[in-house]
């Protein structure tokens, strides 16, 4: 049921903005904006509840919130970067687009680092198990 909604949300965003271009076509950005800011508002009420899962999750397994902070730090990273790069795309700067998409490729693996620590924490402990 969720994502038929985001589906409506995104179909009625795209009839609006095809109306506007025939008639004010300078509003079409603005359109395509609001319905974008719209769904994100939706996904983000979605999100609150995998966020309590994840929560209990690592309550119950042990596993440091640290990780789970720079995980979900990574993934915000990630739908930023790509979010900005399809919008400068659509304004028609692929090059620019490219160059955001590679930096924020950079800062991901940098935002890793604590999470490859931690499983390197995780193996050693392992081996010292066995």
């Amino acid at each position: 049921m969720f994502v038929f909604r985001l589906c409506c949300i995104a179909a009625i965003t795209a009839a609006c903005a095809l109306i506007l271009k025939s008639h004010k076509s300078e509003l079409v950005p603005l359109c395509l904006t609001a319905g974008g800011i719209i769904m994100f508002l939706f996904a983000f009420d979605y999100l609150s509840a995998s966020v309590r899962f994840l929560k209990s999750f690592s309550e119950t397994t042990g596993v440091d919130n640290e990780i789970i902070r720079v995980i979900f730090k990574i993934l915000g990273i990630g739908f930023l970067i790509e979010l900005t790069a399809s919008s400068v795309k659509e304004l028609g700067f692929e090059s620019i687009a490219d160059k955001l998409i590679l930096c924020g490729k950079i800062v991901i693996f940098v935002a890793a680092i604590p999470v490859l620590s931690a499983t390197y924490k995780i193996i050693l402990g392992l081996i010292n198990l066995a």
